[in-house]
C-alpha cells in the first residue's frame, strides 16, 4: 500500500464520510451475543508474558486486536493473522501480541491495555473498531495505532482502506462471462454502505460485459450478527440459484461460508471475498475478490520498526494490487483464456483511467 497523505480532498472526504458513517452506527450495535464465550482470548500470550522474543528498538513492541469473528474466520481475520502477524513474526523474529475480544467493550479495553503495556503499533481489525480506535487514540497520543477497513481522524492513527468496487468490477466480470443463464447473484453481510461498495462494483462489472445481465441482490441483515449467519447464507443463496443465478458472490464474512456450501451442493459456481478462498469448494469457487489486509498489517510493523511510520490514509485498489480476482490452482480449470484476458484488460482499464468504477460510498448511489 502506498501513503495518501496527498490524496485529493473529495477522495478524503469519501473515507471520512465511511469512518463517521461507521463510527455513528457502531455505537448502536452489540456484539456480546455473536459469540457465546465471554472474557479476552489470547492467542500469543498475556499482557503478563515477557516481553517480545525481539525487538528492533525500545519502542516497537507490535500488537494486534482482532473483531469478534476471531482470527480463525477464514476470511477477513484470518488473512490478517495468516499474511500479517506470521509472515512478520517469521520475517523479523520480533513476537506479535494478539488478543480476540468477544464483544464491543472489549474493543476498546484492549486497545488501551495494550497502549497502557507500551505496545506500539497496535493494529485495529475491521471497520467496527473505529469508535475503540478513536478513544485509545485520544487517551495515548503517543501509541501508533493502524485500522484497517476503517477510519478514524486523528494523527496517531494510520486508516487503511480498500477499493472495494475495483475488485469486485473484476469478479462481476467473470461471473457474467461464466454465467450460462443470464442471472447472477450477490449476498451481502450488514447492510450498510460499505457492503453496497461491494454490490455496486460488482454490478458495474457484469454490465460491463453484458448489460443485459440480471442481478439478484440481497443482504443477510441489519446487525452485525450478519457476517457470521452461514444458515442464512445458504438460504439466501438456495432463493438466488432457484430464481436462476449461477453465479453468487458473497460479502458477508463467515456468512459466505454457508453460500459457497450451497452453491457447490446446487451445482453453481461461487465467488469467495476477502482473503482467497477458492480452496474452500474446489472446483465451484470462480475465483475470490482479494484484499490484501495481511500486506497492510505486516507493512504498519515494518514502518515501525524501520521509523516511517505514519499516520494519515493509505488506500489501496487494483493500481497498488491491493484488491483483485484470485487465480490459482484452485480455479485454473474454471477460468478460461477469455476470462483472464478480459480481466486482464479491465484492470489495465482501472489503472490508465478508461475504466472508472463508480464508488457507492461517495454518493450512497448506484448508477444500475
Amino acid at each position: 500500500p502506498r501513503s495518501t497523505q496527498g490524496v485529493s480532498s473529495a477522495a478524503s472526504d469519501v473515507y471520512k464520510r465511511q469512518g463517521e458513517y461507521t463510527m455513528k452506527n457502531m455505537k448502536r450495535s452489540h456484539f456480546s451475543g455473536l459469540i457465546k464465550k465471554t472474557g479476552l482470548a489470547v492467542i500469543a500470550s498475556t499482557f503478563l508474558l515477557a516481553a517480545p522474543i525481539a525487538q528492533a528498538d525500545g519502542h516497537v513492541k507490535p500488537a494486534v486486536v482482532y473483531d469478534t469473528a476471531g482470527k480463525n474466520d477464514k476470511s477477513f481475520n484470518e488473512a490478517v493473522f495468516v499474511n500479517g502477524v506470521t509472515k512478520f513474526m517469521n520475517d523479523t523474529g520480533i513476537a506479535v501480541t494478539e488478543l480476540e475480544p468477544t464483544n464491543e467493550a472489549m474493543m476498546e479495553q484492549s486497545l488501551k491495555k495494550f497502549a497502557q503495556r507500551g505496545y506500539t503499533p497496535v493494529i485495529a481489525v475491521g471497520f467496527t473498531m473505529a469508535n475503540a480506535v478513536a478513544a485509545a487514540a485520544a487517551e495515548y497520543p503517543d501509541t501508533q495505532f493502524t485500522i484497517i477497513d476503517g477510519v478514524v481522524d486523528a494523527p496517531n492513527v494510520q486508516n487503511v482502506i480498500f477499493k472495494e468496487h475495483e475488485g469486485s468490477f473484476l469478479v462481476g466480470v467473470m461471473a457474467a462471462m461464466a454465467s450460462n443463464s443470464g442471472t447472477v447473484g450477490f449476498v451481502g453481510g450488514m447492510d450498510i454502505p460499505l457492503i453496497s461498495r461491494f454490490e455496486c462494483g460488482y454490478k458495474q462489472g457484469v454490465a460491463h460485459h453484458d448489460s443485459s445481465m440480471n442481478v439478484l441482490a440481497q443482504m443477510t441483515g441489519s446487525t452485525p450478527a450478519a457476517w457470521g449467519n452461514p444458515t442464512k447464507g445458504g438460504e439466501i443463496t438456495r432463493s438466488q440459484v432457484e430464481n436462476g443465478a449461477d453465479v453468487v458472490y458473497a460479502a458477508a464474512g463467515g456468512t459466505g461460508i454457508g453460500v459457497y456450501q450451497t452453491a457447490a451442493d446446487m451445482g453453481v459456481l461461487a465467488i469467495g471475498v476477502d482473503s482467497n478462498q477458492n480452496y474452500m469448494q474446489p472446483g465451484t469457487m470462480l475465483t475470490s475478490m482479494y484484499k490484501k489486509v495481511g500486506l497492510a498489517a505486516y507493512e504498519s510493523f515494518a514502518a515501525a520498526v524501520d521509523g516511517s511510520w505514519s499516520g494519515g490514509f493509505k488506500v489501496n485498489g487494483v493500481a497498488e494490487d491491493g484488491v483483485g480476482a484470485a487465480m490459482d490452482e484452485y480455479n485454473a480449470d474454471l477460468v478460461s483464456a477469455d476470462m483472464l484476458a478480459a480481466v486482464n484488460t479491465a484492470r489495465a482499464g482501472i489503472i490508465d483511467g478508461s475504466i472508472v468504477v463508480h464508488d457507492y460510498m461517495s454518493d450512497n448511489t448506484c448508477p444500475l
